[in-house]
C-alpha cells in the first residue's frame, strides 16, 4: 500500500510548494498583503525593479499585432513601456492594485490595455489566446508557482514566448543560506527570497532559451522559453 493514498490537487500543491521554498502561503495571505501594499508599491519596488522591466520588454522583443499576457500587472507599473502597436491584457488577483493600474492607464490613455481581476492558477482564457504570457515579479508571490506556469504554457500560442522576471535562490551557499532565512520575513512584503530556479524549472518542464541576471547585484533573472 502506498504511503499516500490521497488524490487531492492542493494537497499535491502544498508539497511542490515546499520543496521550491522553506514558506507556504494561500491566496488569502497574498491578497492581504498586496491589499496593503497597493498605496505604495511604485515608491517601494518602482525604482529597484526598473531596469529589469525595461531590459525584459527589450529582450521579449513584442511584434506589431501581438497579444501579450501580463500576469500580475499589479498598480499597472508596466504599462506605459509597451508598444502602442500591441494588445495588452493584465491581470491580478488584488482589487486594490488594479484599482492604482486603472487609474494610470486612464491618465495615459493607454487605449491598447485592458485588466482583469483574476487569479493566476486559474486564468480564465481560452488555449493559445496570447503570443506573449510574461509574468515580472510574480512566480515567488503565488501559493503554487508551478500551477501558473502550467496556466501560463496553456494560454501560450505554439511558438509564442512564456517570459519570467523574477528573484531566485542564489547559488552562492551562504547567500543561499541567506534567501532561505529571510523568506519567512520577506513574505510579508510580498515575495518568497528562496525559490529555486533549477527545481522551478524542472517541474514546471520549462526549457530555457535564455536566462540571464538583470542586475547589479545580481539579485533578479530573466527567463524566456519557447512553447
Amino acid at each position: 500500500m502506498p504511503l499516500f493514498e490521497r488524490e487531492n490537487d492542493e494537497f499535491r500543491a502544498d508539497l511542490r510548494s515546499q520543496a521550491l521554498s522553506v514558506v507556504a502561503i494561500d491566496n488569502h495571505f497574498v491578497d492581504g498583503v498586496y491589499d496593503k501594499l497597493a498605496s505604495v508599491y511604485d515608491v517601494i519596488f518602482g525604482p529597484i525593479l526598473h531596469p529589469g522591466r525595461l531590459l525584459a520588454l527589450e529582450k521579449i522583443g513584442i511584434r506589431r499585432g501581438d497579444r501579450v499576457l501580463e500576469v500580475g500587472v499589479g498598480t499597472g507599473i508596466n504599462a506605459s513601456l509597451y508598444p502602442r502597436h500591441c494588445h495588452v491584457t493584465g491581470i491580478d488577483f488584488s482589487n486594490p492594485m488594479l484599482d492604482k493600474a486603472r487609474a494610470r492607464i486612464i491618465k495615459k490613455g493607454l487605449s491598447h490595455i485592458r485588466l482583469m481581476q483574476m487569479d493566476a492558477a486559474a486564468l480564465q482564457f481560452p488555449d493559445n489566446s496570447f503570443d506573449v504570457v510574461y509574468a515580472p515579479y510574480l512566480v515567488n508571490c503565488v501559493p503554487d508557482p508551478i500551477k501558473v506556469v502550467q496556466e501560463m504554457r496553456r494560454v501560450c500560442r505554439p511558438g509564442g514566448k512564456i517570459v519570467i522576471l523574477n528573484h531566485f535562490r542564489s547559488t552562492s551557499p551562504v547567500m543561499s543560506r541567506l534567501d532561505r532565512a529571510l523568506s519567512p520575513l520577506t513574505v510579508h512584503i510580498g515575495f518568497k527570497s528562496d525559490l529555486d530556479l533549477p527545481e522551478f524549472l524542472a517541474q514546471a518542464e520549462l526549457r530555457p532559451v535564455l536566462v540571464q541576471k538583470i542586475s547589479m547585484p545580481p539579485l533578479w533573472s530573466l527567463v524566456i522559453c519557447n512553447k
